[in-house]
């Protein structure tokens, strides 16, 4: 299927539907309640970053101190039908987005009498969705699918998801910034899909238009006929870095950091996100089932969205802690050293805040304890690094194994980045590496001067 390249297409063809997940352990939840259900207190540990309950007088629109709607059928100077080909135009209108005044959004797809689709689409105002550093960020919403099926559902596209806040404003570096699918259904079918889209467009690593993506049947209930919670977590607490997906509790899609390379998974995620909610209609996601919207297809099923929640649970600045046994394809924060010489560590305003070490000179160094590489070479090196340092002032960001004065495996030259906290991730070739070593971390220059602050690094294939 023809695509345009650098915008987000949240499907484009025909997912292999791998093996629903058994049920039979589903907890009973509040998706087949009432439909105005208030979103759950935050769990200990955890705090609420956003809210809305969608409380309020029917008829009314969206909170626009919350959102903000998208409207027409593209974004300015962005690829026509919101890239994906869906048909609809886009309106602020009350008869597309309104509460309904028994707790909950309506996005209603309508059709007028020369056969044009209208519906609505809202993203938050608020583009810095993540997880703190060694933390988790969770998104969730509870939502009823438009209650359509069969013919009568063809071309319905109803969604939850989310955007890399770089992509707001520019609309054509999609899908390097990623894209987080929370929900997605198609046709009225009894499916729930969640996807991550990122790296390049076609192919990639993660397999781009398609992106790495699941399915399963809703719970207890078709995903039509009642409420369900659709959650993302995204999780920086374990190592390789995880983002899961789930249905009323049931996680049916994973993906983690070392499924792509270092600076895949950082472009897609070293950044804020925002939420989107929207029914599309037509497009290549409905056209991989089957095409529509057609002349059998009914204008006016709403989805209804109870509310969106996002929290956030706070974790360690140190991630992992210096404990030896790292992964060299996640992150490695670089204060979580085993031992150093001449460093120091401050708050950085880097993206996922903590710390990162800095005062780094002409003989400075960070030792890491137990590495794992594995049994595929590492060729690849990749730090987040920045630096203030004067006019005619650099030095060599350089890779050690198992001894401080061994032979570098690699390393790069850097000098002012505009600041000692304005990052940029720097990638460097490296001698291949398999199995576990002790990495030394090891800062050269010709000037005595401070040339580099580090905030974490890690490896490629």
């Amino acid at each position: 299927m023809s695509a345009t390249s650098g915008i987000p297409r949240r499907r484009r063809a025909l997912l292999a539907v791998l093996s629903t997940l058994g049920l039979a352990a589903v907890l009973a939840t509040a998706a087949t309640q009432s439909a105005d259900a208030s979103a759950p207190a935050p769990p200990s540990g955890w705090t609420q970053l956003f809210l809305d309950d969608f409380n309020g007088s029917a008829g009314t629109g969206a909170n626009t101190s919350n959102w903000q709607y998208d409207t027409g059928t593209s974004y300015p100077g962005g690829a026509a039908n919101w890239g994906t080909g869906e048909i609809e135009t886009m309106t602020n209108s009350t008869n597309n987005v309104s509460l309904d005044g028994n707790g909950n959004l309506r996005i209603t797809p309508l059709r007028d009498s020369a056969g044009n689709w209208t519906s609505g689409r809202i993203e938050t105002n608020r583009t810095d969705f993540q997880p703190p550093a060694g933390g988790k960020l969770r998104v969730e919403a509870r939502i009823q699918m438009p209650n359509v099926t069969g013919d009568a559902g063809a071309g319905y596209w109803p969604a939850f998801w989310m955007l890399g806040a770089p992509y707001r404003g520019n609309y054509q570096n999609w899908p390097s910034v990623g894209e987080l699918d929370i929900m997605e259904n198609v046709q009225g079918i009894n499916k729930v899909w969640a996807t991550m889209h990122c790296g390049t467009d076609p192919g990639g690593p993660c397999n781009e238009t398609t992106g790495l993506g699941n399915s399963t049947a809703c719970p207890n209930t078709t995903c039509q006929s009642s409420f369900h919670t659709y959650t993302m977590e995204w999780d920086r607490s374990v190592t390789p870095e995880a983002i899961r997906f789930y249905v009323d509790g049931v996680n049916y899609q994973t993906v983690t950091a070392n499924q792509m390379d270092a600076t895949t998974w950082a472009n897609a995620t070293n950044h804020g996100f925002f939420v989107i909610l929207n029914v599309a209609m037509g497009g290549a996601f409905p056209a991989a089932f089957g095409g529509g919207p057609t002349a059998a297809t009914e204008s006016g099923h709403p989805m209804l969205v109870d509310y969106v929640q996002v929290l956030s649970s706070s974790g360690s600045t140190t991630t992992p802690p210096p404990s030896g046994n790292h992964d060299a394809y996640s992150a490695v924060q670089a204060e979580s050293y085993d031992s150093q010489s001449g460093t120091a560590t401050e708050s950085t305003s880097d993206t996922g805040g903590g710390q990162d070490l800095g005062s780094l000179a002409n003989g400075d160094w960070a030792l890491y304890k137990g590495v794992d590489f594995g049994s595929t070479a590492a060729t690849q090196f990749y730090a987040r690094v920045a630096s203030g340092a004067a006019s005619g002032v650099s030095g060599l960001v350089e890779v050690r194994l198992d001894s401080r004065t061994a032979t570098p495996i690699g390393s790069f030259a850097l000098a002012n980045t505009g600041g000692w906290q304005s990052w940029k991730t720097v990638p460097a070739n490296i001698t291949s590496v398999t199995g576990t070593h002790d990495v030394y971390l090891t800062f050269t220059s010709g000037q005595p001067a401070d040339f580099v602050n580090v905030n974490w690094f890690d490896f490629g294939h």
